[in-house]
């Protein structure tokens, strides 16, 4: 059975794969931070002066999971950066953001649910979980740093291939015999 939708003179006609697309539906119910650490451990060692030329690591994570209402999901992205000194490789800083999201998700078919919670999802939080690193920095005595944007898609696929790297070790492994 073919799929119709009502033009706009009321006729039928095949749904073209543009109009299910645009049948999709995404509201952010509401956003905020689950977790927030900020640690100036440079201000506590007194650290500062000409000497300093940080090297900052960003590690993103994510999570997603169904809520007990219909098509209700919340999506956390994790950031856990660190900065340090590139001269002797002491820690400047370090900021653990848990930034979540609760969305109303309708329309997207369920094989494809789980890479839209974990790439589109995400990809509407960043801009203000970017924010809130930025202000707690700048509020903590450093410049602003302003992350560059995350490629969502390619995090989700490293992930795919990691789960798929260790299940094929898992499957070398028990296929073994068992050595006495």
């Amino acid at each position: 059975m073919t799929d119709t939708s009502t033009n706009g003179n009321g006729n039928g006609a095949a749904a073209t794969p543009q109009q299910q697309a645009a049948q999709v539906k995404t509201r952010v119910l509401s956003q905020y931070v689950r977790d927030l650490s900020f640690e100036n451990i440079a201000a506590q060692k007194s650290i500062s002066g000409a000497n300093v030329q940080p090297d900052i690591k960003v590690q993103v994570s994510l999570d997603a999971k169904k809520r007990d209402t219909d098509n209700h999901y919340e999506v956390t992205t994790r950031f856990k950066i660190e900065s340090k000194n590139k001269t002797d490789d002491s820690t400047l800083f370090m900021v653990e953001l848990d930034y979540a999201g609760v969305f109303l998700i309708e329309g997207v078919p369920q094989e494809q649910l789980h890479p839209y919670l974990l790439i589109e999802c995400p990809r509407i939080l960043f801009p203000f979980a970017r924010r809130i690193i930025s202000d707690v920095t700048r509020d903590g005595g450093y410049p602003p740093l302003n992350l560059d944007n995350v490629d969502f898609l390619a995090l989700y696929r490293q992930e795919l291939q990691r789960q798929a790297t260790k299940r094929a070790a898992e499957k070398a492994t028990a296929s073994q015999p068992a050595s006495n």
